[in-house]
């Protein structure tokens, strides 16, 4: 199953890459088009890192740390659209940004169907989602930091 998650995790990256293609190069742009972009992401992000979080079994707060990543991540979001809407430019920066918490999990997937092949103990999602929550929190500062910067320079 780690392997399937790894390839819809990518799959869903892709369709996220062509819709935005298709829109912007395509011009089919629409004006509530930006609602249809952001809110799948908002609702993936999280089903997918909490996911991983019940799927640790070794710990019993394996289902908490995959809540915490996946508030998280919807959080680094908040922020960056919370910049846009006080008129600064969006932030897309990481160190976690999505594409990079999706790299994650996928790398991380495909460790842990190995590590179940091997009748290991699954360690490599417990490490993961504790890269992603550190790296989510100082995405989240960055992001805020650059935008009280551009607003304090107005």
């Amino acid at each position: 199953m780690f392997i399937v998650v790894a390839a819809f995790i990518q799959l869903r990256l892709l369709c996220n890459l062509f819709d935005g293609m298709v829109a912007v190069e395509g011009g089919l742009k629409t004006k509530s088009g930006e609602i249809y972009n952001e809110l799948p992401d908002r609702l993936s992000d999280p089903l997918i890192l909490v996911g991983a979080g019940y799927s640790i079994s070794w710990v019993v707060w394996g289902s908490y740390l995959g809540w915490a990543a996946g508030l998280l991540a919807v959080l680094t979001a908040y922020v960056r659209v919370l910049g846009a809407s006080a008129g600064v430019q969006q932030y897309f920066c990481g160190p976690m940004a999505k594409q990079q918490r999706m790299a994650v999990m996928t790398a991380a997937c495909l460790v842990a169907a190995l590590e179940a092949a091997l009748g290991w103990e699954g360690r490599v999602i417990t490490l993961a989602l504790v890269l992603i929550v550190f790296g989510c929190i100082v995405t989240i500062v960055r992001r805020t930091r650059l935008i009280v910067r551009d607003l304090e320079s107005r």
